[in-house]
């Protein structure tokens, strides 16, 4: 060691090398309060370089939510992930998502469907979501706060879904399988996680109530409070990453690789429909030319979907199969090549939703290929006691028919495998669906079909019967105005008021419109195609400005006007004339 000496009393200072590492240490030697400030001057640097191993978790709470936030995402992709390996259909979310759908009251199924319309699953989806994330943000709160609580959050959660699963229909022997390891691959990130952030609130407080200026150092060692919080810092926003992150990647990619591999559009596109044995004729002027006016014919991606399932069943048509079961001397099972070498002929019907709100759009006029279900019935042979059929779809979903629609000859109750000329839409009910005239889908047009039940009313309960609607329910007598619209504004001059009507297995015979407080109007209607399908209509109409009142209503074959009165969907169908306000400019 060298050492340089100034004279005493000097300002200068004493310099110190270390010949072997070379260092320099430089001390203030003209007095105390020389070496006091230098001394203070360098515990402030030391204090400020150290801050940021000592400081704590902010907000230890919105990281606790995050913890929580990320260990049910964790759950959800491991779920998706096991279940793409071994249960396709053993998707939690998914499962939930439809035992939500059949739990909900009759009110807030009503709500959905008239607020959102086709929507309502993608709200259910979203709403579910969102009360996923808060149920998972409250746990991981409660684990950081009071473990194991969130633990057992996510268990009872892992519980509830793993029994949606299992007790769907068509659930596998290994649908179980993603609910539980999803529950264990999520716990254990819940309870790394929360450990994590616990210990790096425990060191940096310690970190942070020992730390002084003449004691901490620049680089904490890792064995120190500061040094242990920095480690626990790192460690878990690195867990906390790596977890979002992979549940992100995964979750996402096994779902979308679980519905790219397992659908069914390929297996669709390579049905080849046969030739109907016969067609309809559609008559000249069964459809008028009026901009605004729903076409005869509702185009497939158009027409309305309304049903239980959460996402459209996949059927492969290789493994489907028809069953004719109960009161029957006969039972029978169809393959679906048995349901194409039938004798197949087009017919044309207009369906219509229970759900339709007067002048609503739940309604849709189509072509369907299919045969008859009185054929079906009939090599099955009913037994006399006999008065309804049970049909079921491959999710579970039933509907209730009266035996004598799908009886009657002169009532064409079809097996449908086309409509407009292609296969069924899948989620229209590829492979096979039913179409009854004159009656409500909810009671009538099971899609995804697999199942004809012959049964009595008094034994069997369909899906929507417990919920509050009625067991039969005919298609009420029903018109439309398509245009002009509350809300969208006409110019004054000559114009056309115009709309739809149906009366399903009776047809329409007249159709007024009335504006004003002025009389009711005869207005002018298409050809029908048969007494199955709705029909246009039109009034000539040159409107002042202002504002107006228009009201339709319709009467049908057998005399019968439509219902003026008001009446709710359910438990039968809602009833009353359409009545809108047009401004004129």
């Amino acid at each position: 060691m060298q050492r340089a000496i100034r004279p005493a009393g000097s300002e200068a200072d004493v310099t110190r090398r270390d010949n072997k590492t070379g260092e320099v240490d430089s001390t203030g030697t003209a007095g105390t309060a020389g070496t006091a400030g230098t001394a203070g001057t360098a515990g402030a640097t030391v204090g400020t370089s150290t801050a940021g191993a000592t400081r704590g978790p902010q907000h230890p709470w919105v990281w606790a939510a995050l913890v929580g936030t990320v260990s049910a995402a964790v759950f959800l992709a491991v779920a998706e992930l096991v279940a793409l390996v071994v249960a396709r259909n053993g998707s939690p979310i998914l499962a939930v998502g439809s035992f939500v759908i059949d739990i909900v009251p009759q009110w807030a199924k009503e709500f959905a469907i008239a607020t959102f319309g086709e929507y309502d699953k993608i709200f259910l989806l979203v709403s579910l979501g969102i009360a996923i994330v808060i149920a998972a943000a409250v746990g991981g709160v409660l684990q950081y706060i009071k473990p194991p609580t969130g633990l057992v959050i996510i268990a009872i959660a892992g519980i509830a879904a793993t029994t949606a699963t299992v007790t769907r229909a068509g659930a596998t022997p290994l649908a179980a399988l993603p609910g539980i390891l999803g529950t264990l691959g999520g716990g254990a990130i819940l309870l790394i996680l929360a450990r994590r952030l616990r210990a790096w609130h425990r060191d940096a407080k310690t970190a942070t109530a020992t730390a002084t200026g003449a004691t901490t150092t620049t680089s904490p060692a890792a064995g120190t409070p500061a040094g242990r919080a920095a480690l626990d810092r790192r460690g878990f926003f690195r867990i906390l990453g790596i977890s979002a992150a992979g549940a992100a990647v995964v979750g996402v990619g096994s779902r979308l690789v679980n519905v790219a591999t397992s659908s069914i559009t390929a297996i669709r596109n390579a049905v080849t429909l046969p030739t109907p044995s016969s067609t309809v004729t559609i008559p000249e002027g069964a459809e008028l030319d009026i901009d605004g006016v729903s076409p005869l014919f509702t185009p497939n991606e158009d027409f309305y979907r309304v049903d239980t399932a959460l996402t459209v069943p996949t059927v492969d048509t290789s493994t489907w199969s028809l069953t004719v079961s109960g009161l029957v001397d006969e039972p029978l099972t169809f393959s679906f090549d048995d349901i194409l070498a039938m004798d197949l002929r087009e017919f044309v019907v207009t369906l219509t939703c229970v759900s339709n709100e007067v002048g609503g759009g739940l309604v849709g006029n189509a072509s369907w290929l299919g045969v008859p279900v009185r054929e079906i019935l009939a090599q099955a042979s009913p037994q006399s006691r006999a008065d309804m059929v049970l049909s079921r779809s491959v999710d579970g979903y039933t509907a209730s028919t009266p035996l004598a629609s799908l009886t009657d000859d002169n009532l064409d109750a079809i097996l449908a495998v086309g409509m407009n000329g292609e296969p069924l839409p899948l989620e229209h009910g590829f492979p096979v669906r039913m179409v009854v005239p004159g009656l409500y889908g909810y009671v009538s047009a099971t899609k995804w079909l697999t199942e004809l039940k012959v049964t009595t009313f008094a034994e069997d309960d369909a899906y929507w019967t417990p919920r509050g609607y009625s067991a039969e329910a005919p298609i009420k007598l029903s018109s439309r105005i398509d245009t002009p619209r509350t809300g969208k504004p006409i110019t004054a001059g000559p114009t056309k008021v115009a709309g739809m009507a149906w009366a399903q297995s009776v047809g329409i015979d007249l159709v007024e419109v009335r504006i004003d407080d002025g009389d009711w109007q005869p207005a002018t209607m298409s050809s029908p195609i048969n007494d199955d399908t709705w029909v246009q209509w039109y009034v000539d109409w040159e409107p002042d400005a202002g504002s107006h009142y228009l009201a339709v209503r319709a009467t049908d074959k057998a005399g019968n006007l439509q219902i003026e009165e008001r009446a709710p969907i359910a438990p039968n169908g809602s009833s009353g004339w359409q009545r809108v306000l047009v401004q004129v400019q």
